[in-house]
């Protein structure tokens, strides 16, 4: 067993910590497929912690499908440095084009709507999975869509 290259591939495959993804794997005894699952179940403890916190940053993304349909998308996080961050960006656009195709009437709906790119998971755990990473509570103010 090559335990730094399985900690490589683990950060790889689940974007979590060098430290974390070394636990997990000693806590799995070395079974990759049990540190993924575990890295994810800690993952979504720590989202139900940060689950009260305020969302003060945010931003505002936009999106337009063959110039008929339109997006506003308020999307918050806690800090202006989660907000620039790389998954947040590409979190707020997957919600635009999943608003864009599916239509949902209000935040509800959106958030138990199948993921258009995988319909195994939830728009809300496509989320949780976003605040797990960068380890900040991450939430939908509000959204528009027009479409002529």
């Amino acid at each position: 067993m090559d335990k730094l290259g399985d900690i490589q591939r683990l950060r790889e495959a689940t974007g979590a910590g060098v430290m974390e993804c070394k636990k997990a794997i000693e806590d799995a005894e070395g079974d990759f497929d049990r540190a993924v699952s575990l890295i994810h179940k800690r993952g979504l403890l720590k989202v139900q912690k940060r689950k009260a916190r305020e969302t003060g940053a945010g931003l505002i993304e936009s999106y337009v499908h063959n110039d008929r349909i339109g997006v506003l998308l308020d999307l918050r996080a806690e800090t202006d440095f989660v907000v620039r961050s790389e998954p947040f960006r590409r979190l707020s656009h997957e919600l635009a084009m999943q608003i864009a195709a599916l239509a949902p009437q209000n935040l509800e709906e959106l958030l138990k709507q199948p993921y258009i790119k995988d319909e195994s998971r939830t728009v809300e755990d496509l989320i949780k999975e976003v605040i797990a990473l960068v380890g900040e509570n991450i939430r939908v103010n509000k959204f528009y869509r027009l479409e002529l």
